[in-house]
């Protein structure tokens, strides 16, 4: 499985972005994918997962909830992280990852990373 995140960019706050994990190998739709971030001097952090199969399973750091929305569309292989209202300490380089599991908050848990995509929020 590989992965490669795309989406990110330099918004004010209160803007809205979408980050896009694009999948690729026969078995990425039977995994679970995280979103994570880091921002700088600090370490990584769970934001958002969801369970391979779209409507079953999604869990949110608790900053985030009710502002960013985790979805997938198994058939062209991709996970989506809808931020609305973002906040300037959203500022991280997001990543994604794919786990056989259920897609849990622990970044060990995640066998497959992509490379990052920075989002960047001014005030």
């Amino acid at each position: 499985v590989q992965l490669v995140e795309s989406g990110g960019g330099l918004v004010r706050t209160g803007a809205s972005l979408t980050l896009s994990c694009v999948g690729s190998g026969r078995t990425f739709s039977q995994h679970a994918v995280g979103w994570f971030r880091q921002a700088p001097g600090k370490e990584r952090e769970f934001v958002a997962a969801i369970g391979w199969n779209p409507g079953d399973y999604t869990d949110y750091v608790e900053s985030v909830k009710g502002r960013f929305t985790i979805s997938r569309d198994n058939s062209v292989k991709v996970v989506y992280l809808q931020m609305n209202s973002l906040k300037p300490e959203d500022t991280a380089v997001y990543f994604c990852a794919a786990e056989r599991g259920y897609g849990a908050r622990r970044a060990r848990n995640y066998e497959y990373w992509g490379q990052g995509t920075l989002v960047t929020v001014s005030s």
